[in-house]
């Protein structure tokens, strides 16, 4: 499925070129251990500077999906997000907000955000109406099992085949209620559910996926590159921009990251040098 812009709300992105997506920790338990718990002043000030860093796109989230990560109740993430997205709601930028829930879906669009990335893919009651009842765009995104417990032990057949299938389910359930193509983005959930092996097929799959609509990849300062690499989190950030380039490369509309400057340079590199 082509499509060549993203419509996020009042916001078009051209996806002529890669969008960086910048992740803003909105909690106490990150596992990149960036979290700014109700820290309003230094959430905006962090996404001053990733936009001033070539960020496109902001995304909040308040409700930590690392592995293990215990969820927290509605009232405690709306407590989290909700002032955030209405300080942004008035900045020249898509807002995205990360969440699983409905009404924190709902309330979020109603406070000025464009996107709702969700890791459970809409699969939650009320989800797909809380979307379709708007203008914001969405990123559905493949996950096996619970953050709880998805790394226990992940098993799939084939897991290119499988992810590929789940998604353009989800894609299907949204385009039912009638949300555009050009309002959705697909992420087929690194370290979601997968070991090592899983995310690398994956990873090597994305030309297929960009053939089923624009793809979203997340892989910065995940496990899979510390295993790669031997590097703790705190030292994953060139491999993080390799993995951003390698991905837009392999025909990724976006990339999710913590470090905008260098997977701006990354990309620019990727540009001018690429054959």
């Amino acid at each position: 499925m082509t499509v060549s812009t993203l419509r996020c709300g009042r916001f078009a992105l051209d996806l002529s070129s890669p969008k960086i997506m910048a992740i803003l920790n909105l909690t106490p338990d990150s596992f990149s251990g960036d979290g700014m718990l109700k820290q309003r002043d230094a959430v905006l000030r962090r996404a001053e500077a990733a936009l001033k860093d070539g960020a496109h796109l902001l995304d909040l989230g308040g409700e930590s999906s690392r592995p293990g990560a215990e969820s927290v109740s509605e009232a405690e993430e709306l407590d989290r997000v909700l002032p955030i997205v209405e300080a942004l709601a008035g900045w020249d930028v898509p807002v995205s907000v990360d969440t699983v829930k409905p009404a924190v879906m709902s309330a979020a669009i109603a406070a000025g955000a464009a996107m709702i990335n969700d890791i459970n893919a809409l699969h939650a009651p009320g989800a797909l109406e809380a979307v379709a009842d708007s203008e914001a765009a969405v990123c559905l995104m493949h996950m096996q099992g619970a953050p709880r417990t998805m790394q226990a032990a992940p098993h799939y057949d084939d897991v290119v085949a499988e992810v590929a299938a789940a998604l353009a389910e989800r894609m299907a359930a949204l385009l039912a209620v009638g949300v555009a193509p050009e309002r959705i983005l697909i992420d087929p959930g690194f370290g979601f559910g997968k070991t090592l092996a899983h995310n690398v097929a994956l990873f090597r799959a994305l030309p297929t996926f960009a053939l089923q609509a624009p793809v979203l990849v997340g892989v910065s300062r995940k496990s899979m590159l510390g295993t790669l690499t031997g590097q703790p989190v705190e030292g994953r950030g060139v491999a993080s921009a390799v993995a951003a380039a390698l991905a837009v490369q392999a025909g990724a509309a976006c990339v999710r990251v913590h470090d905008v400057a260098a997977t701006r340079d990354a990309l620019a590199v990727l540009e001018a040098l690429a054959p």
